[in-house]
């Protein structure tokens, strides 16, 4: 009897090379979205003086996601145990016969531990979030790739509080909203927790990232108040060039946003990514010609056209591989047609006239992230599959599936798909969709409140000083990004020994502004 010598191998049994190949790759999409693509976007669309304090905070913000994610974060959003013990080992345990009270509570929250250990790294995914079909890759890769996830999310209601927040505030808020609302919106939705088991669905994030960075980042800057009036009135970008980089990353980006989403480098990823260029194409295109046709100025704007970039992309996040092309377009189109009447004559009326919210955050995230949301119980197509029928080797490894195979069918298997009203008449979807927002948008503006009061609270304000925000750059951090060569002062290891106390460069912030100080 002859025996298989035992041998080294790189890959366990368990493991999808395809599969952990794209999620990875996807995983760094995501991940350049934040560095350097949103960090040279919003740093280019600012006044100067406040460049590198964006930038600053970009890094800080993306770096303290990280260490929290994997300490602690990660097994509160995606474990396989919730604290109420409504997931047990990756398996949702009370899908029936639970009041909604104790149900709900049973599935809030993941318990919070550490994925930094050799089995932690290394050992089979396993998440209440993907029961139907097992991982096919490590932890380590469905951590990362939910990590940038998790770090792009504060970044991008930054664009709200820009221009007075305390780069200390921005450090306590980042590592604590991500622990409060984030994960807690995290599990409910994606990591088999309670709107998850109840239907409601968020194919990449548009409630669970960006509704939730819009509206928390509206009620930060209201908590903060406005910035100087100055700011307000002269917030000119400093470089329409450069924030088109910005822009161009994260368009292509997300690429791995959405396609990375279905966890498996199948069929739906490879829609989801069509899905999510059309949207985008149809929103850029809707505001450039509302910008032209229907502002008084009647001039298409790079600016414009970049708001409806954004409203594309957040407005198919949350269906793009349960909608067909069409419906994409016409979520791209409806977000991006919807926000420009609400960036041009909503933010005129209450509450949005009194809260200054830098970069329109609430309106290009929070409203085109609920919209995108609602739409999919509209456009959901039953025919676009997630996942469909077939067979299984012992390992888990896809063996013998012909195309009719996987769209049927076939004893216990029932291919996954999302019921669109359109298709269906069935308005059931939709309903889930609106509990769910109602609830990211309440949580998330409740936890926001309380947190950046107690932020104030610790460090006895969270605003910069007028005369700090009145030279913003040179005041905080030391250096510009744009210095003028007779002014310019080197910061860095061994540099400055011979630096008079009097030059820009050494004003701290609590120092008063010196006359010529610089501006925008």
């Amino acid at each position: 009897m002859l025996t298989a010598a035992i041998t080294s191998v790189p890959y366990p049994s368990w493991l999808n090379t395809g599969d952990n190949t794209w999620q990875l790759t996807a995983a760094t999409f995501v991940g350049l979205m934040s560095l350097p693509g949103l960090a040279v976007l919003y740093a280019s669309i600012v006044p100067k003086k406040w460049a590198v304090n964006v930038v600053g905070m970009m890094f800080a913000g993306f770096s303290l996601v990280m260490l929290g994610w994997f300490l602690w974060g990660y097994k509160m959003g995606f474990g396989a145990n919730s604290v109420g013990g409504g997931v047990k080992n990756g398996v949702q345990t009370q899908l029936t016969g639970v009041g909604w009270v104790s149900h709900f509570f049973d599935n809030l929250i993941g318990k919070p531990g550490s994925v930094t250990s050799s089995m932690g790294e290394q050992g089979q995914a396993l998440s209440a979030a993907n029961t139907a079909v097992p991982f096919h890759f490590p932890t380590s890769s469905l951590a990362y790739f939910q990590f940038v996830f998790a770090a792009i999310t504060p970044l991008l209601f930054l664009g709200s509080v820009l221009g007075r927040i305390k780069f200390s505030a921005w450090c306590l808020l980042v590592p604590l909203w991500s622990t409060c609302v984030y994960s807690v919106d995290a599990f409910l939705l994606w990591g088999g927790g309670y709107f998850a088991q109840e239907g409601s669905l968020d194919f990449s994030g548009g409630y669970v990232i960006h509704m939730s960075a819009g509206v928390s980042g509206f009620v930060a800057a209201w908590v903060l108040g406005p910035r100087l009036l100055r700011d307000r009135q002269h917030f000119l970008p400093n470089n329409l060039v450069m924030a088109a980089v910005g822009a161009g990353i994260l368009w292509l980006g997300w690429n791995g946003f959405n396609g990375g989403d279905p966890y498996y480098a199948g069929a739906d990823a490879a829609a989801a990514v069509v899905n999510t260029n059309l949207a985008t194409a149809a929103g850029v295109l809707v505001w450039i010609a509302m910008d032209a046709w229907l502002t008084k100025e009647k001039k298409p704007t790079f600016l414009g056209a970049v708001n409806g970039m954004i409203c594309g992309l957040v407005g198919i996040t949350p269906c793009a591989g349960w909608v067909n092309g069409q419906g994409a377009i016409a979520i791209g189109a409806i977000a991006s047609a919807v926000v420009w009447v609400a960036w041009n004559f909503v933010s005129k009326v209450r509450p949005f006239s009194k809260v200054d919210d830098a970069l329109g955050v609430i309106y290009t995230h929070g409203m085109a992230g609920l919209l995108g949301g609602l739409m999919l119980g509209l456009f959901g197509d039953p025919n676009m599959l997630q996942t469909g029928c077939g067979h299984l080797d012992a390992n888990g490894q896809v063996v013998a599936t012909t195309a009719s195979q996987y769209a049927s069918s076939a004893g216990h298997c029932v291919p996954f798909s999302v019921n669109g009203l359109i298709y269906t008449g069935s308005a059931h979807q939709l309903w889930e969709q609106t509990r769910a927002a109602v609830f990211v948008i309440l949580w998330s503006a409740l936890a926001t409140f309380l947190l950046m009061h107690l932020i104030k609270f610790i460090l006895r304000g969270a605003r910069y000083k007028d005369e700090v925000l009145e030279v913003g750059d040179l005041a905080i951090h030391g250096e510009e990004a744009f210095p003028d060569e007779a002014f310019a002062a080197r910061i860095g290891v061994g540099v400055g020994a011979g630096r008079s106390d009097d030059s820009p460069a050494s004003i701290q912030p609590d120092d008063p502004v010196p006359s010529g100080g610089s501006g925008s």
